[in-house]
């Protein structure tokens, strides 16, 4: 049995003000706005949604927030907590706890390389530690390692908590190796890998790019639950022009995923923000218009 329902998954980003601070009714708003339109299921403090960033008060501040409006529609929260200490990890997830969080988001500290008895010491820390939650393991190469399929097999024996994995990779190799050793977690897989995941097994959509139109995510989604090899690769072509389109129209230099995960989201809501919390630097308002605009003559089907 598969520990966690194969959906669509996506990550809430987090409004600033020119201060700084946290603009609690656009983040609200978004909420409210993702579980009517896209989907029920929805995490906030990722690497897009500046997880790695927020202090012990803005992390509260913002899982209150979250927790409520997610309750207040019957779903279930989810929660990362990404940190270079396992204490501070353990800390949060106590908290989180205390406001009724019981899913949560975790990834390996990424000061060092964790070797296999450190990875194993991490999973005893978490999932061991809070047998009444669900865990997703975040595997990203941020932290200097990735969780192998046959690891985590190990560690799902371990763990009965340990429900599922975020995975970006393309690799048809990894694809094909997590889903046919591990089963019984479900693999949220990022949209080029969820292409050729749903193909051969039963798989989640991390989404991304492709939340820039729900109606069009949601028939892309299901052409992966009934293994439509021509759609999907339809999407896929679509999704990959669309990819190159942004990262073009960003600009120069290097962006953090929140950059794009913000601009995104501004496609539903023009109020909302870009800037990131620094040291990071957002994409412009004059990208944003760029992408925007080519994005509805080039590929209407996927404009908002």
């Amino acid at each position: 049995m598969v520990r966690y329902p194969s959906c669509i998954m996506a990550g809430c980003v987090v409004p600033w003000n020119s201060d700084n601070q946290f603009m609690e009714d656009l983040f609200r708003d978004q909420v409210r706005k993702l579980i009517r339109e896209g989907t029920q299921h929805l995490y906030i403090f990722g690497t897009a949604g500046e997880g790695y960033a927020v202090n012990t008060r803005q992390f509260i501040e913002i899982t209150r927030a979250f927790q409520d409006e997610m309750h207040r529609e019957n779903c279930k929260p989810m929660v990362g907590v990404i940190n270079q200490s396992l204490s501070t990890i353990i800390e949060r997830i106590e908290m989180a706890r205390d406001l009724g969080v019981t899913r949560f988001q975790i990834s390996l500290p990424n000061w060092g390389a964790l070797a296999d008895k450190e990875v194993a010491q991490f999973f005893r820390e978490t999932c061991g530690r809070f047998p009444d939650c669900q865990f997703l393991h975040y595997n990203l190469l941020r932290t200097k390692r990735l969780i192998t399929a046959d690891e985590y097999a190990r560690l799902a024996g371990d763990h009965e908590n340990l429900v599922a994995t975020k995975n970006s990779t393309d690799s048809m190799e990894r694809i094909h190796a997590l889903l046919t050793r591990v089963p019984q977690l479900q693999h949220f897989l990022t949209e080029t890998g969820f292409v050729y995941g749903s193909l051969i097994g039963q798989c989640g959509l991390l989404i991304s790019l492709a939340s820039a139109n729900w109606k069009s995510a949601r028939e892309f989604f299901e052409a992966g639950q009934q293994r439509d090899a021509e759609r999907l690769i339809a999407n896929q072509m679509e999704l990959n022009a669309m990819l190159h389109l942004l990262i073009k129209e960003g600009g120069p230099g290097d962006k953090i995923d929140g950059a794009f995960d913000k601009l995104l989201w501004r496609l539903h809501d023009e109020r909302f923000p870009l800037r990131l919390l620094p040291p990071y630097e957002g994409l412009s308002d004059e990208a944003f218009l760029r992408f925007s605009e080519k994005l509805r003559t080039s590929f209407p089907r996927w404009a908002c």
